[in-house]
């Protein structure tokens, strides 16, 4: 794309004056917007499950693996938007406003070509459950869930691209204003559709599914306004020249992308294929294994949000050539994120009990032995919580510096040499059962995140 000059180009911002107590501040006052909005983006899916569980344990357990294949499918998606914000941050570091506006840009063309196969593996959801060996009923029902989910996907993906280009440049509150509006808007959706009140027809997990779509198109629209008509991102002129496509930087969008996308579908797959090995085990297990997993969505939120304020710091510094900066600002974020880990993971183990039973019917014949399982699950994931911050906050700021390939193939060995074999193992060989399932998931993220945390030292240094 041509640019004038005097359009795209400022003087390169300043490197601030090295203060543990001006990083701290950085990391917390860009990181809180960022953790909030994910924390709002879980508590609209935390509705959602409460509302279904209502309806039974086969519901719940529809819910999981519809989530399965849902998210399974959209990880490869979700990690190319995210490589939209290393280069917006690296670029803005700089002053390239063109080339924040061209990374934006190819975000937004990658989003469109990769929901569509996405969409397509949604809609067949049905047959790789059945395949994969799950009950007919409850897969049919996660069919139900997916038909609605599906149309959803590439206004989420853009959304995701708006939200890397608006922190990228500084500025994450406005998606978090829009995700918060959300909330109730989704609530306000998934019940009559759910339910069939207030007029409305009972559509029940594909009306769900729907009201996510449509949240999902409202957000985007939200977040489209704000990046081309509100200061500061309208400067960018973010919808200037948007058919035009640069297969140059898409290149590089590609590069960097891909690693995060299977480093992304490799940790998501870890859980989809915990959640299979569950529904092997018994309904209640996968119905158990779904409430710990959302519980322990909700503490992730927290330090996925430091990370990806990590990948925008350590971006800037990069782009600045600020290499000290590089590492002080990988190190606070991880400080930061192991500390509030630690102080929730310690108020969810308190309170486990009674967190578990707000996604339970106490109707349900179930319901008992479901929760006393969710919170031996809750127990045994106390490591795993903290472990799993640290490596989401150490691959943000290895993001920051491009670096995503050998993140990759950390993944695989933490995830999939040494963590799968484990939950296989101590399930179905030893009377751990369920449980062993978790110790497994907790051994592979515990030697991934020590691995990525040498990773970011070494090249730092």
């Amino acid at each position: 794309m041509t640019s004038t000059a005097g359009t795209d180009h400022a003087p390169p911002p300043a490197a601030p004056t090295p203060s543990l107590a001006l990083d701290l501040w950085e990391t917390v006052r860009l990181a809180a917007p960022m953790a909030l909005t994910q924390l709002s983006q879980i508590a609209m899916m935390s509705t959602d499950l409460a509302f279904i569980g209502r309806l039974g344990g086969d519901a719940v357990a529809a819910a999981a693996l519809a989530g399965t294949v849902y998210f399974v499918g959209s990880t490869f998606g979700m990690g190319l938007m995210s490589a939209v914000a290393p280069l917006a941050a690296q670029a803005f570091g700089a002053a390239d406003a063109g080339l924040v506006r061209r990374a934006l840009r190819v975000g937004l063309w990658a989003g469109l070509f990769i929901a569509l196969p996405i969409m397509l593996i949604a809609l067949n959801g049905e047959i790789i459950l059945l395949a994969l060996g799950q009950a007919p009923d409850v897969a049919h029902l996660a069919q139900d869930y997916l038909a609605g989910l599906a149309w959803g996907i590439a206004p989420m993906l853009w959304f995701l691209a708006l939200r890397s280009f608006m922190g990228a440049v500084n500025r994450p509150e406005p998606v978090l204003w829009i995700t918060l509006a959300a909330i109730p808007l989704n609530a306000l959706l998934v019940y009559p559709l759910l339910y069939g009140h207030w007029g409305f027809p009972q559509l029940g997990l594909t009306g769900v599914g729907l009201a996510t779509s449509t949240v999902n198109l409202g957000t985007f629209l939200a977040g489209l306004w704000f990046a081309a008509l509100r200061p500061p991102f309208r400067d960018y002129h973010v919808l200037a020249r948007l058919g035009r496509i640069d297969w140059r930087l898409m290149r590089q969008l590609l590069v960097i992308g891909a690693p995060i996308s299977l480093s992304f579908l490799l940790e998501y797959g870890l859980f989809s294929a915990a959640a299979i090995l569950m529904g092997l085990i018994s309904t209640a297990a996968l119905a158990a294994h779904q409430i710990a997993l959302q519980i322990t969505a909700i503490l992730f939120m927290v330090p996925f949000g430091i990370s990806m304020a990590a990948t925008v710091r350590v971006g800037h510094a990069a782009g600045r050539n600020d290499a000290a900066g590089v590492r002080r600002a990988g190190l606070m974020a991880m400080s930061l994120g192991l500390g509030l880990a630690m102080l929730f993971t310690l108020g969810i183990v308190i309170a486990r009990y009674d967190i578990v039973q707000l996604f339970l019917g106490a109707g349900l014949a179930d319901a008992e032995a479901t929760a006393a399982l969710a919170a031996m699950l809750l127990l045994i994931g106390t490591t795993f919580f903290i472990t799993d911050a640290l490596q989401t906050i150490a691959v943000g700021a290895l993001r920051g510096i491009k670096d995503t390939r050998i993140p990759l193939l950390l993944a695989v060995l933490g995830y999939w040499l040494i963590g799968f074999p484990a939950s296989y193992a101590l399930a179905f060989h030893t009377a751990l059962g369920a449980t062993g399932i978790w110790i497994g998931l907790s051994i592979g993220t515990a030697i991934y995140a020590a691995l990525l945390v040498l990773r970011f030292l070494r090249l730092s240094r």
